[in-house]
């Protein structure tokens, strides 16, 4: 990590007002979350992950697809976010006329972090809604059923997008009107390959904005940017907002 880099990232965020961020998977997995392919493995070895990760596959066999959620659920939930996350928080706090957060991650650690500008554009694994119908199921219905059921009597299913789905409008709407008149984009951790979020920073330049990417390698967004940080997001960007923060004071 180069401070000078740092610094050069740091004043043009600090010169900001309408600031978006994006964060993709390299945020979550300095926690020991594992990828959707990894995890968690040695239970699931014999499936083919996209087949718990599609309306078709839950139609097949809901309760395989709910329990492999649960396993992960359970996993997320022993693992705490780490110190980008919270800096992402402060990041938040700070003095800006527009600031949003779009993360493709659905672990639920910006959340837990303090993080609450924010757009989860692929869901949340501890959010519930029922298959048939989109209800929100606020709490799981106390059942032995597998997986239970909504009030309607559908099925209840992870709040997350799963592959063939649209992502969820009012979080796309949300995260278009933001980039569309955001002024800088910080881009950390995502692999640039996950459609549509990975249009997002070319969107942002076309827009006019500065992009500036926090990675440990380069990706298909790096010459998209201003200023690359190569870097993984729990060193980088705490040091990143504290120099934001010197700046914007002094």
């Amino acid at each position: 990590m180069n401070n000078q880099t740092i610094e050069h990232a740091a004043a043009i965020i600090a010169g900001a007002r309408r600031l978006v961020v994006t964060t993709g998977a390299g945020m979550s997995r300095e926690c020991g979350i594992p990828t959707f392919r990894e995890a968690p493995s040695a239970l699931w070895e014999n499936y083919d992950p996209a087949d718990l990760a599609t309306p078709e596959g839950f139609q097949k066999d809901p309760a395989m697809v709910w329990k492999w959620y649960a396993a992960r659920r359970e996993t997320i939930a022993k693992v705490a976010p780490h110190p980008g996350h919270f800096s992402l928080a402060e990041l938040e706090q700070m003095d800006w006329d527009d600031y949003l957060l779009i993360t493709q991650n659905i672990d639920n650690l910006h959340r837990v972090a303090g993080s609450s500008a924010l757009v989860e554009i692929h869901g949340n694994i501890f959010l519930f809604k029922c298959f048939d119908n989109n209800h929100p199921v606020p709490t799981l219905p106390d059942s032995d059923e597998v997986p239970p059921r909504c009030e309607c009597g559908s099925p209840v299913r992870p709040d997350v997008v799963w592959f063939g789905e649209m992502l969820p409008y009012d979080g796309l709407r949300r995260a278009d009107a933001a980039i569309s008149a955001c002024d800088t984009m910080l881009v950390v951790g995502t692999s640039g390959t996950v459609y549509p979020v990975a249009e997002f920073p070319a969107l942002a330049r076309t827009a006019g904005a500065r992009v500036i990417e926090v990675n440990p390698e380069r990706t298909p967004i790096t010459g998209l940017t201003e200023v690359y940080v190569e870097g993984t997001a729990g060193e980088a960007i705490p040091a990143l907002v504290e120099a934001v923060r010197r700046k914007r004071a002094g």
